[in-house]
């Protein structure tokens, strides 16, 4: 399934679930229609708008990857801690990378944030510079946005130049 595609049932899923709760908790003497097509429109632009986010920050992680010129798959090269959300709302993850070259090489690592179906919360594009041959190096992967709940990294793309 495609990010889009995926973006999409999670808005219908989500105005469903609204409109139906909607439905139920209706006070307005009958119009429970109204108030749940209220509630839908309502979920609808949220979802939109957390799909246009999502969407923005993989475009300029793909910017800035494509940035990266003559990049080899390292994805072996890059290990990931467990995310945690700091005081400020965002997600952090600590990423590791262990040149497994003979010379310096600088990296350029896309971190995925998910929630726990899977679903793409936020991506962001962390650079790793001058990692010495066979040396480690560790970095801090920040969301863009504020998360919350249950938050999964995974590596998206790892370059090395």
């Amino acid at each position: 399934m495609t990010r889009k595609a995926a973006g999409g049932l999670w808005a219908v899923l989500l105005t469903t679930a609204v409109m139906s709760t909607a439905a139920a908790c209706s006070d307005d003497g009958g119009k429970a229609s109204s108030t749940a097509s209220k509630a839908a429109s309502a979920a609808a632009s949220v979802a939109s708008r957390g799909s246009d986010v999502v969407a923005s920050a993989t475009a300029a992680a793909g910017e800035k990857l494509k940035g990266f010129k003559n990049g080899v798959n390292a994805k072996a090269d890059v290990r990931l801690g467990s995310p945690s959300i700091g005081h400020d709302g965002r997600a952090t993850a600590r990423v590791t990378v262990t040149n497994s070259a003979d010379s310096a090489k600088s990296y350029a690592v896309q971190i995925n944030f998910r929630d726990p179906s899977g679903n793409l919360l936020d991506t962001v594009v962390v650079t790793v510079d001058d990692v010495g041959p066979k040396a480690s190096k560790d970095a801090t992967a920040r969301s863009n946005r504020k998360l919350s709940g249950d938050i999964k990294a995974d590596v998206g793309t790892a370059l090395r130049h």
